[in-house]
């Protein structure tokens, strides 16, 4: 069963750009580059040519006699002399470039060369990328790819486009979704929350319209990424970056979610285990949320390099790590015990990711205010509270009513409850995170 992506509309409009450059589809492992691409070849050419470094070791011999289209074609064909290379009708497909990065160095020529499409894929590129003398800067463009978000998840499901800008709409007029509309969505963001969006482990929900099987599938891609840290990882690194992913979840679900080396063991010095973060989060494993030195504009440049808060990739993988009596209040009652502020937080600062914002929050040192994330407009910017429950934004109302903060008119409050508007703070359901970068769009 192939879950429709948002990748393929994105594919799509690559192919019927004139002037398209060879693509570059970053992202985790796992989340179904692979086959979104595989699909999209089938549907578009004629001639797929696949190279997938990891399968077959012995492709990464193809540019021995340098990175020009010609002699890279030419190696191809000297290996398998079945790949027919067909102008303006073959995507040559290079899969698991992790394993051999410097075939990036060739995009420049292929794009150049213009008879062949070329689209490359893999994980942990943000790593080796590092190791690329050139990668052709300027010749090529980078996707960034997620495991499934809300919206696809309910794609999944069977619903529609139209039944999303309906979600929309509701939004836009400020209209509380009926009580049936509510139940129902609020049920689905639940499975999605205990699910996460991991292709195989969705494909298994719908499959047996139960969670039964999910787990097992999560944690063996959390030991699929433990094995990625040992292959990849070099030196004493490896055991520093499995200690940091492993304390994640018990740091957040503590009410301070400023991470804490503490946490991670006794004694841990910042300059030793910042490398290990940022290659984490390079992996595609974490996204890091950062500490605002001032709640006002611009965001970039204005945050505490030191002061992060960190967040898995996939929700349904940081629940996957939570203890057994957990999964069993979660699976079989959906009771989200002291874990429900951890679980919507994480899933919340997930769906800003993949709706293409960088994480930042606010805590003021001299004071209780707090504020867990923020994103912007071309004019302002804007407060997200995500509230366990539909209670009282005590930090957001003083964000915008105060003078001290004359970027921030209005903010938004993400709860169990229903929509609503009230002294500049607009209520919207978990649910609906999906769509705020739209709705400010828009609206």
């Amino acid at each position: 069963m192939y879950l429709k992506r948002k990748i393929d509309k994105y594919l799509s409009e690559w192919k019927k750009s004139e002037s398209r450059k060879p693509l570059i589809v970053k992202g985790a492992r796992q989340i179904g580059k692979t086959e979104s691409i595989k699909r999209f070849a089938k549907d578009n050419y004629e001639n797929l040519i696949e190279i997938n470094f990891v399968t077959d070791p012995k492709y990464k011999q193809i540019a021995s006699d340098g990175y020009g289209a010609d002699a890279i074609i030419k190696n191809i064909s000297l290996i398998d002399p079945s790949k027919k290379f067909v102008p303006e009708k073959t995507l040559l497909f290079f899969d698991e470039i992790q394993e051999y990065p410097e075939i990036a160095t060739s995009l420049k020529f292929f794009n150049i060369d213009g008879r062949f499409d070329v689209i490359c894929s893999g994980s942990l590129l943000g790593i080796n990328y590092k190791k690329i003398e050139s990668n052709s800067v300027g010749y090529k463009t980078d996707f960034n790819m997620y495991s499934l978000d809300f919206e696809e998840f309910l794609w999944a499901k069977g619903y529609s486009e139209d039944v999303i800008d309906d979600i929309l709409v509701h939004m836009k007029e400020m209209k509380p979704f009926s009580e049936l509309e509510q139940s129902v969505f609020s049920s689905h963001f639940l499975d999605y929350c205990i699910l996460g969006g991991m292709p195989a482990v969705v494909r298994e929900f719908i499959k047996n319209k139960t969670f039964e099987g999910t787990l097992d599938i999560q944690r063996q891609l959390i030991a699929d990424y433990k094995e990625d840290i040992r292959k990849y990882a070099e030196g004493k690194d490896q055991a520093r970056i499995v200690n940091v992913f492993n304390s994640i979840p018990v740091q957040l679900a503590k009410e301070n979610k400023k991470f804490q080396l503490s946490k991670v063991e006794k004694g841990a010095r910042f300059k030793d285990y910042r490398g290990c973060i940022e290659w984490l989060e390079d992996a595609g494993m974490i996204h890091l949320c950062y500490c605002l030195n001032d709640a006002e504009l611009p965001l970039k440049g204005n945050f505490d390099m030191n002061k992060f808060k960190v967040y898995f990739c996939d929700t349904g993988l940081f629940v996957s790590l939570l203890d057994d009596e957990a999964q069993e209040d979660l699976r079989a009652n959906k009771n989200l015990s002291v874990y429900k502020g951890a679980l919507y937080e994480s899933i919340v600062g997930e769906a800003l990711v993949k709706s293409g914002y960088s994480l930042y929050y606010y805590k003021r040192d001299d004071s209780t205010l707090e504020e867990d994330f923020f994103v912007r407009t071309s004019s302002s910017l804007i407060p997200i509270e995500v509230k366990a429950k539909n209670s009282k934004a005590k930090s957001l109302r003083q964000l915008i009513m105060s003078e001290k903060y004359p970027d921030i008119s209005f903010g938004i409050k993400l709860c169990a409850g229903n929509i609503g508007f009230s002294d500049g703070i607009y209520t919207f359901p978990y649910f609906c995170t999906f769509l705020l970068k739209r709705y400010l769009k828009e609206n």
